[in-house]
């Protein structure tokens, strides 16, 4: 296997086992539904369909959150059934749930296969992780869709209590640093491309 294969698949599931990971750690200590069980209790919990909304528009209760910094940051559990940051979370469950689904499956085509694409070139640095943390990202928060119908957010940064940036996760973090990868790589590239080779002076 060709080392920019080993470093698709080791990238991309660094991040879906960091991200379902954390999430399972968010719904252990931030909500009740994994109260009192263990093992592989908590896990079949973790990854089976969610029980009807009960809690304030949540499916799990939450129980607590954890202030990191009182004045812009906490971790507080919120389920979110749209995209990232919670966009198109207002689409009919019947639409979103398979528009996410076929986005998501088009997604994960489309990167395997600009990534064959790549040469290992020096000048393709950043695609070369860029494509893996969106791929590890959009496969997080796809396992959750297909497990409980929503993804599981629970970072908050806020200004005061005035303002709030929708709640996020791991596997957004991953796509939106993936994403920027890529900007600056069509960046770099573009301007490789268009740099002209200066003309080599003849001798006297």
């Amino acid at each position: 296997m060709q080392k920019k294969y080993v470093v698709l698949i080791a990238v991309a599931l660094g991040v879906v086992a960091l991200d379902q990971w954390v999430k399972f750690e968010v719904l252990s200590e931030l909500t009740t539904a994994l109260d009192g069980k263990g093992g592989g209790d908590g896990i079949g919990v973790f990854l089976h369909d969610a029980p009807e909304l009960r809690f304030d528009g949540f499916h799990y209760q939450s129980k607590r959150a954890i202030t990191v910094s009182e004045n812009f940051f906490r971790l507080r559990y919120a389920e979110n059934p749209g995209a990232a940051f919670g966009l198109f979370r207002g689409l009919p469950e019947n639409l979103r749930g398979p528009l996410f689904h076929l986005v998501t499956l088009g997604a994960v085509v489309l990167i395997s296969y600009y990534f064959t694409k790549l040469t290992g070139a020096k000048v393709e640095r950043f695609a070369y992780y860029g494509l893996p943390l969106v791929l590890g990202g959009a496969v997080g928060n796809w396992i959750d869709r297909l497990a409980r119908g929503f993804v599981i957010d629970f970072l908050e940064a806020h200004w005061f209590d005035k303002a709030a940036w929708p709640s996020f996760n791991v596997a957004d973090m991953a796509i939106c640093v993936g994403v920027g990868l890529l900007l600056i790589d069509s960046f770099v590239r573009k301007e490789k491309k268009d740099a002209k080779p200066v003309p080599a002076q003849s001798a006297a």
